[in-house]
């Protein structure tokens, strides 16, 4: 960590939101990214950057024509003559990422002045420009990292803030102020590039189980610490900051603003500046009465982050148990669809698994013509009820023809020799009834069924007459059953128990 942040370094104005022309302007400078020639401008502004490493600002083609046969020996697309340099350093020109101006010293004669030598360097935008394609170009997701270590380094800084602002040291607050916004900037954009990398992990499918398991533990280690040591450095910082503001924190932001080198600032700007720097301290780690401090939200999304490595690994222990994943699920399916023998066995499985079709357009007339008319726009008009059978097949529907009878003779002639069946075997449980009698024996089933049914026959029909009841009598199956009053209760056993009769008598014939 350097001692002091680059205040000379490019940035756009504080307080301008992006949208702005000014903004929007700035955009094109990225144009030579996405150019066709993009490889050639990245290494011609490579060259730029070698010799401005080397205190060397302004370049003539032939110049970066050399640089790059030293920088680029092993990449064929950046050995580049000057023939072929100067279109490129005009195009960057046009896109303000290169500045332009004449050379007056390469010409030894006044045709070779008029021939207008041009010398580039970069401009402010376009190195910043360059610097930020190089880091994305650069950038590896295995770096990502939190900052846990910068928290002592900011309690300190903001001790050493509040002595330089006590003691009246100018050089010393715009120092420390300085080294804090830049520690602070650096904690944020590894938090922001950590938990990216981090929620790429979790929703991937590429990374395997055995990689996974083998980097958990440290994993879950850096985040915990992270965790303990934010929630242990951010009351002491919010005290520190607290102790910073007691010493006025107006003539601090003053004192940093005069001791400012960007001398191309109006004394205004650069304390506008620096108090958009404070106020960013300030919300990191002091939170307000609707707002939560930003120090809060990075440990509760380190907490999240947690609980998703945790739910990733009991994910991943499942799937090493159970061997199916979602990624050996479509390996199988890719495997299916590399076996089907034609086009059109690919898209009915394609059909089958996905489900997926073209739209159905139908075109129905509205019941009242004359109140929403056929030229009227399908966005204006008001939707109408279609029927089924024109939503899924795309036909109106029809009476159409009478359905066909359907006979199954098969099951109409099991269900006839079933029945045929049954009707013998109850007669010929009513003739054994009828052959051995109710009493003095054990009815089976088949005999007791008939012998309830008889009964209930004669039980209906019984009617008393001049407030007696004779006899009653029922028959099925060519039996008779006469039930006839008697002095006492009889008693039929069934294998279903026993039936008693009370002062009746039962005769089967």
């Amino acid at each position: 960590m350097t001692e002091s942040a680059d205040p000379t370094e490019w940035a756009p104005t504080p307080g301008r939101l992006p949208g702005s022309p000014a903004q929007d302007g700035r955009l094109k400078l990225f144009t030579f990214a996405t150019a066709e020639k993009r490889v050639e401008y990245l290494w011609v502004l490579r060259a730029f950057d070698n010799a401005r490493a080397n205190y060397v600002v302004l370049l003539h083609a032939a110049e970066v024509a050399r640089i790059l046969e030293k920088i680029a020996a092993d990449d064929p697309s950046g050995l580049l003559s000057p023939a072929e340099i100067g279109p490129l350093l005009e195009q960057l020109h046009a896109w303000e990422v290169l500045e332009r101006s004449y050379d007056g010293t390469r010409a030894a004669t006044l045709a070779e002045y008029r021939n207008r030598h041009f010398v580039y360097q970069f401009s402010q935008g376009g190195y910043q420009t360059f610097r930020a394609v190089e880091g994305v170009l650069a950038a590896r997701s295995d770096e990502a990292s939190l900052s846990r270590l910068a928290l002592p380094d900011l309690l300190d800084d903001l001790l050493d803030l509040a002595a330089a602002n006590r003691s009246g040291d100018e050089d010393g607050v715009y120092r420390k102020l300085g080294r804090l916004d830049a520690t602070l900037s650096d904690i944020a954009t590894r938090a922001s590039h950590f938990y990216l990398t981090l929620g790429d992990l979790v929703r991937t499918t590429e990374i395997t189980p055995e990689s996974f398991l083998s980097h958990k533990d440290a994993l879950l280690s850096h985040m915990r610490e992270f965790s303990s040591d934010l929630a242990r450095y951010t009351p002491k910082i919010a005290d520190a900051i607290a102790s910073v503001e007691a010493t006025g924190t107006q003539e601090m932001l003053r004192r940093a603003a005069r001791s400012d080198e960007r001398v191309f600032l109006p004394f205004a700007e650069r304390l506008e500046d620096w108090t958009a720097r404070w106020s960013g301290v300030t919300k990191w780690f002091v939170a307000e009465q609707s707002r939560r401090s930003e120090s809060e939200r990075l440990g509760d999304g380190t907490m999240s982050a947690i609980s998703a490595v945790l739910a990733l690994l009991r994910r991943v222990t499942e799937t090493r148990k159970g061997g199916v994943s979602r990624e050996s699920q479509l390996r199988h399916l890719a495997g299916w669809f590399a076996a089907t023998p034609s086009e059109t066995a690919a898209h009915a499985l394609f059909q089958a698994v996905f489900d997926l079709g073209r739209p159905r357009h139908l075109s129905v007339v509205h019941p009242d013509a004359d109140l929403i008319p056929d030229s009227r726009s399908w966005w204006e008009a008001p939707p109408i009820e279609i029927s089924r059978t024109l939503a899924e097949t795309g036909r109106p529907p029809s009476p159409g023809l009478p359905a066909r009878v359907q006979r199954n003779d098969g099951g109409v002639r099991r269900l006839r020799e079933e029945q045929l069946r049954k009707q013998r075997a109850r007669a010929s449980a009513a003739r054994s009834l009828a052959d051995g009698g109710p009493y003095e024996r054990t009815l089976d089933e088949a005999e007791t069924d008939v012998l309830l049914s008889l009964l209930n026959i004669a039980l209906t029909a019984r009617v008393p007459v001049s407030g007696r009841t004779e006899k009653a009598s029922g028959s099925e199956n060519g039996v008779k059953l006469t039930l006839s009053p008697h002095d006492e209760s009889t008693t039929v056993r069934t294998a279903r128990g026993s039936l008693h009769l009370d002062g009746l008598r039962v005769s089967i014939r």
